[in-house]
């Protein structure tokens, strides 16, 4: 990264019809951080992970990565760019094994043209290395992942991320549906993705996750910003009253 920001959102929005789903949306991310993104439901979250990950455009409003300007014109763009996506029900394809969910859609191949064929062998072994470094142990990549937990399967969409080099990542509820010692298990993996330099946007609406695990809070209502703050700086009992409305707003100087 040659920027100060690796991100920066300018006065996001996104409209169906009369329904403002965001409206003005604006905010920095620097290269490793890791920002919470929290709002009740309905609040805008999902609409700006898919506007960042290229689902939908946005109305109006620009994006930039690095300091330049770039059009998320689909996921695949968004991949190409380093952003790379993790959603609630994680994206996996369960008739297919897990090397072939982490290549999903970037396969490897041997030969050429008519003459050419999954590398199937060297996919295995880079998707080995990638699951290596996680605490979540994940039995074989040549498993189909219908067999797996849902720690295993988190474990195969953050290894997918890792492989790729990703800038930028966004894992929305990571631990939903998870139990106690897999939740252990999946905040660890997150842990290190932050050691090896990703930022992360973590969409959650646990106040203990979003504490114990971001450099920052953003908290939308109603498609606006009404809090981007320091955790450090802020209670949980901060943080619910901007969700709820409470309290109206509480932005830190950048």
């Amino acid at each position: 990264m040659t920027n100060e920001f690796l991100l920066r959102v300018n006065n996001l929005s996104k409209s169906y019809g009369a329904v403002q789903a965001l409206q003005g949306v604006s905010f920095t991310m620097r290269p490793g951080e890791t920002i919470a993104l929290v709002g009740d439901n309905g609040a805008g979250k999902s609409t700006l992970v898919k506007l960042l990950s290229g689902v939908i455009r946005p109305t109006s409003g620009t994006i930039e990565l690095d300091g330049q300007s770039i059009e998320l014109a689909s996921p695949d763009v968004a991949r190409i760019h380093g952003i790379e996506t993790v959603y609630q029900d994680l994206g996996l394809c369960n008739n297919l094994t897990v090397a072939e969910n982490i290549f999903l859609g970037r396969e490897e191949v041997v030969g050429w043209g008519p003459f050419s064929f999954l590398a199937r062998g060297r996919m295995r072994e880079k998707a080995k290395q990638a699951l290596a470094g996680l605490s979540i142990n994940v039995p074989s990549p040549d498993q189909n992942v219908t067999g797996l937990s849902g720690g295993q399967r988190q474990a195969v969409s953050i290894a997918r991320s890792r492989l790729w080099k990703s800038a930028l990542v966004m894992l929305d509820e990571p631990t939903a549906a998870l139990g106690v010692q897999e939740t252990a298990k999946a905040m660890e993996a997150v842990r290190q993705l932050q050691s090896n330099g990703v930022a992360i946007i973590l969409i959650t609406h646990s106040m203990p996750m979003a504490k114990e695990m971001s450099d920052r809070v953003i908290v939308l209502r109603r498609g606006r910003k009404v809090g981007d703050v320091r955790t450090a700086s802020v209670s949980g009992d901060d943080i619910v009253s901007l969700i709820t409305g409470a309290r109206e707003q509480l932005i830190e100087a950048a």
